[in-house]
């Protein structure tokens, strides 16, 4: 019978500690007793979860206070599952989801829900521009050697293949980057690695990285390749650039003899297209003045057939002009007599041009016309001497 049950006589068994009509107590309940308030809560428990209510034996307050604990940890199991359900995906990243190990979907940025222990999810970060660096020396197509930095950038564009389909993509990219560089550094010559052709070999580089990368299945795609250095070893450095001072010198020459020859061979061809110019007008010159001279025979002809003393003393004393003016001295054998007459034409000529100052060139019909009157002077005194 229960300790509050009306007539009974169980007041000794009150559960909160009180004695009944004990007077030693005088009545006063006390606080209750804690094992019995967990007692209690077990047993509340037990009834929840379907278990049996204890009837105050030890072994059924054994077996109820294990329900009770197996009662709150599923409730707490519970809770930890309804946290772990929910998962939050940055803007920047895609979630891969694994379903007992296999690839099930993948989660695009904002609130989603997967189910714990279950299903794996697997961030993979598709906006970041990463880098790859890579020195090396390696081996040119003319048998030199030289070291040659280079960077690569790189970004995941597929993050199922990234996450899944390679070990590791990161490392994958870096050995091909590398073969790749080592097959395109051995076909091309040291020069052009060294000088103007790192542009090209950046270039080449990154076209077959990206198609390595695609038949790898990483999940990568490749932006840019920069070589950031291209040099000779440094045991051989010095060597090295004597042979590229060499060059240099070898281009400026070649540069000044091309700048030259873009100087002078205008000139001559302006020189020799001048010259068949001026021949070209020395031709017609020749032809204009034979036609002339022709021309001027011709009427010349003419005129001596009217009247032929006058014209033969006139073309006498032209052709005699032409000759003094040539000269500035005349001897003339004198019939008769064996000195030879001195005539000064330099000082007639000087008083020829005094005299007729408005004159550029002189008369040199007037000069002849004095030379013939000199003459006829000194052969009348040379006469009247005679005499």
């Amino acid at each position: 019978m229960a300790w509050n049950e009306p007539g009974g006589g169980n007041k000794d068994k009150d559960p909160w500690g009180g004695n009944g009509g004990n007077k030693n107590n005088g009545g006063n309940q006390g606080p209750p007793d804690l094992d019995e308030a967990l007692k209690q809560l077990m047993e509340k428990l037990n009834g929840m979860f379907g278990g049996k209510k204890s009837s105050g034996g030890g072994d059924n307050d054994s077996s109820g206070g294990g329900a009770g604990i197996l009662g709150l940890a599923l409730i707490a199991f519970v809770i930890f599952l309804g946290f772990k359900s929910v998962y939050t995906i940055d803007e920047q990243f895609r979630g891969v989801v694994l379903s007992l190990g296999e690839y099930d979907r993948t989660l695009e940025p904002g609130l989603q829900f997967v189910i714990p222990l279950i299903e794996n999810v697997t961030q993979v970060n598709v906006t970041q521009v990463r880098n790859s660096s890579l020195k090396e020396l390696m081996l040119t197509q003319d048998e030199n050697v030289v070291e040659v930095a280079m960077e690569v950038q790189f970004r995941v564009v597929d993050p199922v293949a990234f996450a899944l389909r390679v070990e590791n993509p990161e490392q994958s990219l870096a050995h091909a980057a590398g073969s790749a560089l080592r097959h395109e550094v051995g076909s091309t010559d040291m020069d052009p690695i060294l000088t103007s052709g790192r542009a090209l070999l950046a270039t080449s580089v990154a076209e077959r990285l990206q198609r390595y990368m695609t038949s790898y299945n990483t999940g990568i795609e490749v932006d840019k390749v920069n070589i950031k250095e291209a040099a000779a070893p440094q045991q051989v450095k010095a060597a090295f650039d004597d042979v590229q001072s060499a060059k240099l010198d070898k281009e400026r020459y070649v540069n000044e003899a091309e700048a030259y020859a873009n100087t002078i061979v205008p000139e001559a061809r302006g020189k020799s297209q001048r010259m068949l110019e001026e021949a070209n007008a020395y031709k017609e010159q020749v032809i204009a003045q034979s036609e002339g001279e022709a021309d001027r025979f011709l009427k010349l002809h003419k005129e001596y057939s009217k009247a032929k003393r006058v014209t033969r003393d006139r073309l006498y004393l032209d052709s005699i002009s032409k000759v003094y003016s040539n000269s500035s001295k005349v001897l003339v054998d004198v019939d008769g007599g064996n000195n030879m007459m001195y005539i000064p034409l330099d000082k007639i000529m000087e008083q020829s041009r005094t005299r007729s100052s408005s004159s550029n060139s002189g008369d040199i019909s007037g000069v002849a016309d004095q030379v013939v009157e000199e003459l006829r002077k000194r052969q009348s005194e040379r006469s009247g001497g005679n005499r």
